[in-house]
Parts: C-alpha cells; sequence; structure tokens
C-alpha cells in the first residue's frame, strides 16, 4: 500500500499492459496507483508511427478489427473517437500462377464458400477446382481434438485450397505454418464445424451468411495511424509510465509482490499489491519461473515469428497503372521472398497526399534466413517485388525497414489448453494477472480483451 492506495505494477508498455492501466483506472483511480514498467525505450510495442516522405505511416500494425468492439471502445474512450477512419478499399487479391487475382468474396479465412466465386478468380487450378466438391460427398472428417489447420482442410478441399487460399491468409496474420497452426485456436468456427458438420462447403456456406449485410467495414484505423493509441492510452490512464525499465525478477511476499529491476550488479527493487505480466511468452516465462514454474513452463513452449515490413513511397507515374486494390498476399508455394504487400495509400486515402505508399511483409516461420540480410538488400527485395508485380519503373522516393524480431506467437497445435494451464496456475496466486498476445488473439480487441480481463482479476483481488 502506498498511502490509502494499493499499488499495482503492470510489466510492459505494450497496448495490452496500456489497455490494463486505463482499465484499473476506470475501477477506482482514487484507491489505486499504477506504474507500467518498459523495458524499451518507447511504449507502444508494436504499434508504433513514424514519418516516410513526410507522411505518418504506421511501422507496425496499421488497423484493427472494426467488427468486434475492444479496440474501438478504447480509441473513443481516450479522445480517438473523431479520428477513426475506414478504409477506401478492402478489395484484396492473391499472387497465384503467375498473376494477380482477386480474393474470392465469401471466404471464411481462405476456405471457399462459393465455387463460383473460386473458379472466376483463378486462384486455383481447374483440377483443384474440381477437388473442392469431392468435400460434399467424402464422408466425414469428424474432428475431436485439435488438429492443424492444413489437417483438416486437406482431407476436405485438396492441397490447392490450402496452399493458395488458407496458407497466404493465415501467413499474412501469424506469419505461421498450417501444418503446425491450431485449427482451434486460428480457425474456430471452422473448428466448430468440424466437430458436427459433414461438408466444409457446406459449414464455410452457413458462417458467410452469418456475416451481417450491413455490419460497415471489417477494419478501422486512426488518422494518423493506429501507432496514436499507446500514447493517447497511456495518458488517459494517468499511470506512472517508465521506460527503460527492465524487470529482472518477481516474487511473492508476505503482503504482495516485489519486483527486482536495474542491472545485476546495483538491483533496484519495487513492492506491489498486485502485478500484471503484459510482456510476450518468452519474457512472461522467465518472470514467473520462480512463483509460478507450471505457466512459465507453458509459456517457454509458445513458439514466435519474426518479420519485417519495409515501407516505400513512390510517386504516381512510376507505376503504368497505380493500383486500386487494398493490396495482395503471396502464397508461400509460390517461393517468393515477400509474403503481403499493401497498398496504404489506397487502403487509407488519407495517407497519400499525392505519393503510392507501398507496405512490403517479408518473413514467416522457418524463413529468418531471409530476415538476416541487411536492410539494403530488403529493400531490394521489396523494390524488386514491385517491379515485378506492378510493373513499378523508378525508385521509390523514401522508404523504411522496420524488423520486428519475435513478433508473432504462434497459435500452434494445443494453444487453448496451453493458456487454460496458464491462466489456471496464475489464478491460484493471488494480485497475479497476465495478458497479451500470446493468450486469446494477435489483434488489438483481443489484446484489449485480455488487458480487460486482467484487470478485473486485479480489481477483484484487491476488494477482497
Amino acid at each position: 500500500m502506498e498511502g490509502n492506495r494499493a499499488h499495482v505494477v503492470i510489466v510492459g508498455g505494450g497496448i495490452s499492459g496500456l489497455a490494463a492501466a486505463w482499465q484499473l483506472s476506470q475501477g477506482g483511480a482514487d484507491r489505486i496507483k499504477v506504474t507500467v514498467l518498459e523495458g524499451s525505450t518507447r511504449i507502444g510495442g508494436k504499434l508504433h508511427v513514424g514519418e516516410v516522405a513526410g507522411a505518418a505511416v504506421d511501422a507496425g500494425a496499421e488497423s484493427m478489427l472494426a467488427r468486434r468492439p475492444e479496440g474501438i471502445e478504447l480509441a473513443r474512450a481516450v479522445g480517438l473517437g473523431d479520428d477513426l477512419v475506414d478504409p477506401g478499399t478492402t478489395r484484396a487479391a492473391i499472387l497465384s500462377r503467375g498473376a494477380l487475382r482477386p480474393m474470392p468474396k465469401g471466404q471464411v479465412m481462405g476456405v471457399p464458400s462459393d465455387l463460383a466465386e473460386l473458379a472466376r478468380s483463378g486462384i486455383v487450378s481447374p483440377a483443384a477446382l474440381l477437388r473442392v466438391p469431392l468435400d460434399q460427398v467424402l464422408p466425414a472428417t469428424l474432428v475431436r481434438t485439435d488438429v492443424s489447420v492444413a489437417a483438416y482442410i486437406r482431407a476436405r478441399m485438396g492441397e490447392e485450397v490450402l496452399e493458395r487460399l488458407v496458407d497466404p491468409l493465415l501467413g499474412g496474420v501469424y506469419a505461421g505454418r498450417s501444418d503446425m497452426l491450431s485449427l482451434e485456436a486460428t480457425m474456430p468456427r471452422v473448428a466448430l464445424a468440424a466437430r458436427t458438420e459433414r461438408s466444409l462447403l457446406a459449414a464455410a456456406r452457413e458462417i458467410a451468411a452469418e456475416a451481417p449485410k450491413d455490419a460497415g467495414p471489417v477494419f478501422t484505423s486512426v488518422r494518423g495511424g493506429i501507432g496514436r493509441l499507446p500514447e493517447a492510452v497511456a495518458k488517459a490512464s494517468g499511470a506512472d509510465i517508465r521506460t527503460g525499465v527492465t524487470v529482472r525478477e518477481i516474487h511473492r511476499t508476505e503482503t504482495g509482490w516485489r519486483l527486482v529491476t536495474g542491472p545485476v550488479p546495483h538491483p533496484e527493487t519495487i513492492e506491489a499489491d498486485a502485478v500484471i505480466v503484459a510482456v510476450p511468452a518468452a519474457p512472461a516465462a522467465r518472470l514467473l519461473r520462480a512463483e509460478v514454474p507450471e505457466a512459465a513452463a507453458e509459456l517457454a513452449r509458445i513458439e514466435y515469428a519474426s518479420m519485417a515490413i519495409v515501407t516505400l513511397a513512390y510517386r504516381p507515374h512510376a507505376f503504368p497503372e497505380p493500383p486500386t486494390g487494398s493490396g495482395y498476399l503471396v502464397p508461400p508455394v509460390e517461393g517468393r521472398p515477400v509474403k503481403a504487400v499493401t497498398f496504404s495509400s489506397v487502403k487509407w486515402p488519407h495517407l497519400g497526399d499525392g505519393l503510392v505508399v507501398v507496405r512490403c511483409s517479408i518473413g514467416r516461420v522457418g524463413e529468418e534466413h531471409l530476415l538476416q540480410r541487411d536492410d539494403a538488400e530488403l529493400l531490394s527485395l521489396a523494390t524488386a517485388e514491385m517491379g515485378a508485380v506492378m510493373g513499378a519503373r523508378a525508385l521509390p522516393v523514401d522508404s523504411r525497414v522496420t524488423r520486428w524480431g519475435g513478433a508473432l506467437p504462434q497459435y500452434n497445435v494445443g494453444h487453448l489448453d496451453r493458456v487454460a494451464r496458464i491462466r489456471a496456475a496464475v489464478a491460484v496466486q493471488p494480485g497475479l494477472a497476465v495478458c497479451g498476445a500470446a493468450y486469446d488473439g494477435l489483434g488489438i480487441p483481443a489484446c484489449v480483451a485480455t488487458a480487460r480481463t486482467a484487470a478485473a482479476r486485479i480489481l477483484g483481488g484487491l476488494e477482497k
């Protein structure tokens, strides 16, 4: 206790930790002091905005789901509601079989629901197109336990739908591999169907039909970059935000928790009544090893993928035809280093200011060798992609290479059970909670949801 106020320390100043700080302030700012400790020199984690050719362009995540409320609710609550912007277009493509081909309408994380749409797209070969409807007559593949995405989709719809539709969408979100990613964790609605439905095609049609027709855009962003969100949340939380402070140990005490920070030769300690651990799985495992070894062991098993984003700014005349879609995905089977391209100035019309701004994403699990190249080589890969696919005839007027090492947790088979074991182990420790992208989803709304849950747990404990 500090005076009459309980002291809650949050380890990690990414959007999850900051959202937890804000949530705590809503539950009792007059009786709780909140301190956020961030090891790096800035807050925000993978939400960060910087300048490219004079425009504010996100270096990490550039949008959030609009059809899940937590992210939008938080943005509005911290004063960014008037700056929320809808995309100019969400018409995306897949680079398949030598050409950019439109994403089929009605697909569910790459699983087609409309055979006519799939045929018109040209993404899969004629032979693969004939394979898909066999799903309706094949014996049921009823899933009783968690399996990989690849195992189920391949069994129902064949190899090409997996490689050229599902893989690129999963790669865009997780930078992972479908033969390792959990069906339950990454495609929960499909997983539910896999337990009860004979036909995946029929299930995909039902899922697609469930989507509200007038729900508005799937994604939203913030004028000036979604990277503005962390600073706004931090300010609104009223928390004591400290950057450049690495927490090395957490120990239980008779009255709460003791955190050890600072260099090993000169450690400093911070006393807290409660702690929220809002860092990625590996550092969370190290922090919890002494007091919650069961949770630490499970956290240590969560793998992460690294990636890089190369941002390019072109003058419009650099392209024979300026891009009109939001971007395209590249299936791993194409063998190209760039896995996804976003035409940011098309997707977010407020961004361009006369320039074509492009973001090229490089790096999947198993492609770490690509990221060992220096920035100049990554820039060359991205500009070569624009030349080969979009016919760019000039170099960009500005560029930026941003590396995200160990940025994306891999929700591999068994992930949901692993998370349940982590939470069960943490639950028996009074005044301790965890949150972040390692648990229930990578997007901003999912991270905010875990922060809400963590804050509610701490508030409930402090009231006892």
